[in-house]
């Protein structure tokens, strides 16, 4: 993406289509509240998994926000399904998990499993613009490496091109 000022960002920020993928109702209230707040308006949500991947499909949003923990479909499923670029038709739609479960292996599963951030309940406006920016503004390439399709990871190893494999324990975004 070309250089944008802080007008520009503002703006790009505002046309941003939302997907929320939640099962508690109050949760999905409360972050469309603050998506409101600063002027996200394209805001859609829905109250499982199996309804969230119809609905990627169908309202093509430049950004989701997955619960981890749901009934049917939990977030590790609902990733492991749209990462398949074999089967799923859009599996490079930007995901941020977003959870209560903020134990370092949640974390890491879910990083392989190709989250572009991570955000921890409660969430702040703060912390919840400032993953919207990163994934708006700074876009990662989706890559495949061994099993692993997703973005592009942020480390490398030093002094070369090769990136870290996703599949070990020490690789993090």
């Amino acid at each position: 993406m070309h250089s944008l000022n802080a007008r520009n960002i503002e703006a790009h920020i505002r046309d941003t289509r939302v997907l929320l993928v939640d099962d508690d109702f109050y949760m999905r209230k409360l972050i469309r509240t603050m998506l409101l707040s600063h002027g996200i308006k394209d805001v859609h949500d829905v109250h499982n998994g199996s309804a969230g991947l119809d609905a990627i499909c169908t309202i093509s949003p430049d950004l989701v926000f997955l619960d981890w923990e749901m009934p049917d479909i939990n977030g590790a499923e609902f990733m492991r399904r749209v990462r398949s670029p074999a089967t799923y038709p859009v599996p490079g739609v930007p995901i941020v998990m977003l959870t209560s479960h903020n134990e370092r292996e949640t974390v890491v599963e879910a990083v392989k499993l190709g989250v572009n951030e991570f955000l921890c309940k409660p969430v702040s406006a703060k912390s919840l613009y400032e993953r919207i920016v990163a994934v708006r503004t700074r876009p990662r390439p989706m890559v495949r490496i061994g099993n692993y399709y997703g973005p592009e990871p942020r480390k490398m190893v030093a002094n070369s091109k090769q990136f870290l494999d996703p599949t070990e324990p020490s690789w993090l975004i």
